[in-house]
C-alpha cells in the first residue's frame, strides 16, 4: 500500500497497575488508505480503544510511531502533535460529548472556530453539514432536545467540519439501538466513499464490521487482519 492515510508501526504500549506491568500493544502494525473504512474488533480490554487514541495522536506509544498523510510522529513536539491531529483527524466517540449550552449548529462550529476559520464561514460550513446529515431543522436545537441518533449525526458532523483525511470511532453506535445505529453506520460508510476519508472503528458489532472494507482483530498485543475487501 502506498501513501497510507494512517500507519501505524511496529506501536507497543505498556501500563503500570500497582506492582505489575500490562502489556496492552505488542508491536501493533495496521496500514489505511484513503476512502478505506477498517473496523477494530476483539475482548473488551484486548487495547482497542488505546489503539485508537494513539492511532489519534491523544497518547504516545513506548516504541513505534504513528504517521499520519505521510507525517510521522516521531520527534514532534505536543504543539506540533496538536497541529497534526486538528489538521488531519476527526473523532466521534460512543458518548456523544456534545456541550450542553450549545445548539446543535455552534457544536459543529466550534472545531472550525478553533482552527481559526472566520465565525460566518464556520457557521455555513456547520450548518451545511447538518443539512446534508438530515438535521437542516435541528440547528437551533440544544443536545437535551435531540434523539439518541440526532445527537450522534451531530457529533459526526462536528468531526467532518474540519475536512479530516482520517475520521476515527469508538464504538460510534454502542449506545444506539439498531435503527440508529444502521443510519449512522451507512453515514460513515457513505463519508469514507463519498468524501476519501479514511475511517477506523472501534467496534463490537461484527454485523456492521464485516460490511467495512477490512476487519482487523486485536489479539495478543497486535493486529491481525481477518477480512480485507
Amino acid at each position: 500500500m502506498s501513501n497510507p492515510v494512517l500507519y501505524l508501526h511496529q506501536v507497543s504500549k505498556a501500563f503500570t497497575q500497582g506492582d505489575a506491568t500490562v502489556e496492552v500493544l505488542r508491536s501493533a502494525t495496521l496500514e489505511l488508505e484513503a476512502g478505506k473504512a477498517a473496523a477494530i474488533v476483539g475482548p473488551s480490554g484486548s487495547g482497542k480503544s488505546t489503539l485508537l487514541q494513539i492511532a489519534g495522536l491523544l497518547e504516545h506509544a513506548d516504541s513505534g510511531h504513528v504517521v499520519i498523510r505521510g507525517q510521522s510522529s516521531l520527534g514532534l513536539s505536543d504543539v506540533a502533535l496538536t497541529q497534526l491531529r486538528n489538521r488531519s483527524i476527526g473523532f466521534v466517540y460512543q458518548f456523544h460529548h456534545l456541550l450542553p449550552e450549545f445548539s446543535a449548529l455552534e457544536n459543529v462550529m466550534l472545531p472550525a472556530l478553533v482552527a481559526g476559520v472566520k465565525p460566518a464561514k464556520a457557521s455555513s460550513d456547520a450548518r451545511l453539514l447538518l443539512e446534508q446529515l438530515g438535521l437542516s431543522h435541528r440547528c437551533d436545537h440544544r443536545p437535551a432536545e435531540l434523539s439518541g441518533g440526532e445527537q450522534q449525526r451531530v457529533a459526526i458532523a462536528r468531526a467532518l467540519i474540519n475536512h479530516p483525511a482520517l475520521l476515527l470511532a469508538d464504538e460510534p453506535t454502542g449506545n444506539l439501538d439498531d435503527e440508529h445505529a444502521r443510519g449512522v453506520f451507512e453515514m460513515l460508510m457513505k463519508v469514507a466513499q463519498e468524501c476519501g476519508t479514511a475511517i477506523l472503528m472501534v467496534t463490537h458489532n461484527l454485523q456492521l464490521a464485516q460490511q467495512m472494507h477490512a476487519v482487523y482483530r486485536m489479539q495478543a498485543g497486535g493486529v491481525v487482519l481477518q477480512t480485507h475487501g
